[in-house]
């Protein structure tokens, strides 16, 4: 039998359907029947072929997608700790099992990783074929709409760990994009006051407000320290966190960023950024990379959304068939999406 995919086939700017057989779990694997995905940021930089994703092309064709929740349909030889019909998400970076970190028993330090939707076939298609010990059992009660965003959901965590947010504090998150939203979301919940900012990002901005308790500030026409100052946000922040991947927002950050502050780094650059390093020094600031979440953060994460599933929830703005999934990458690229959920 053959299934529709959305796949990556060449260096350039596109994605192309193609009808494919259905996968077969290997030694190790399991087979999961995909029931909702979402589109990424990642997503949208692999359609328009930005730069950062070369190494993509030794994969390619490849099948994209890698946020995603379903149920295990078949299991591979080998493949433990799961079961037949058990409902999971994913964790999208596979690891080598050879290298040194992971004979050592450190997969977190894997030097040969590989990425669902990335270097393997991902989840933009009925069927994914997985590694078992990827697998992260979704709690009853969740639905795989919400299951599918464990993922960018642990990455906003892991972000405002690495800010080391505490109650009282001012956090500055400059982005509204999917992973902006989650950092404002687990930042208030650290007991922050949160304001997030973005350029021409008006319906994002407003799911934000509808999401949590975050001053939303739109920066068309303006700059940050006057749009900053029109909501009475002129002091320095104890934390800014970048989720926007827009170079200008680097340097920005800093100069509102206090003493001594941290400033967490969640978005992909296409080109390196300015930054005054005597300054930094000065003030004895820190710039910390938030990339992939420890494994242990996906618990984290899931037991946050089943207490506060309707807040997660009003994140999805769209859902799409699988075969409209061109026009939930227009939306997105558009930024009328917050988050595009696909369903195969």
């Amino acid at each position: 039998m053959t299934m529709l995919a959305l796949r990556k086939t060449a260096p350039r700017p596109g994605l192309d359907f193609a009808e494919l057989p259905e996968p077969v779990a290997q030694p190790g694997e399991v087979l999961v029947a995909v029931e909702a995905a979402g589109i990424c940021g990642t997503d949208v930089h692999i359609a328009e072929w930005t730069a950062g994703y070369e190494s993509m092309t030794a994969g390619m064709p490849v099948t994209i997608g890698h946020e995603f929740a379903g149920r295990i349909v078949a299991l591979g030889e080998g493949a433990l700790g799961v079961a037949m019909g058990q409902r999971v998400t994913v964790r999208p970076s596979t690891v080598c099992g050879r290298c040194a970190a992971c004979t050592a028993g450190h997969p977190d330090g894997c030097t040969g990783r590989s990425g669902i939707g990335i270097g393997r076939d991902g989840a933009f298609a009925a069927l994914v074929r997985v590694p078992a010990l990827n697998c992260v059992a979704v709690p009853e009660g969740l639905d795989a709409e919400l299951a599918a965003m464990t993922e960018p959901l642990s990455v906003s965590l892991h972000a405002v760990d690495l800010a080391e947010v505490r109650p009282g504090q001012r956090v500055l998150v400059l982005g509204p994009g999917p992973i902006g939203l989650g950092i404002a979301l687990f930042a208030e919940a650290a007991g922050a006051e949160v304001v997030l900012a973005g350029v021409g990002d008006a319906a994002r901005l407003a799911t934000a407000r509808a999401v949590c308790g975050a001053t939303a500030i739109d920066l068309a026409g303006t700059d940050l320290p006057a749009a900053l100052a029109a909501a009475g946000q002129s002091a320095p922040f104890d934390a800014v966190i970048e989720a926007a991947g827009a170079t200008p927002a680097i340097e920005a950050g800093l100069l509102r960023l206090r003493k001594g502050g941290r400033l967490v780094v969640a978005g992909i650059h296409a080109r390196p950024a300015p930054i005054d390093l005597t300054r930094l020094v000065r003030m004895e600031q820190s710039i910390h990379g938030a990339y992939r979440a420890p494994i242990a953060d996906w618990s984290r994460v899931l037991a946050f959304m089943l207490r506060n599933t309707e807040k997660v929830r009003a994140m999805v703005t769209h859902r799409l068939p699988l075969a409209e999934a061109m026009r939930g990458f227009a939306l997105s690229q558009s930024r009328e999406a917050a988050k595009v959920i696909l369903r195969p």
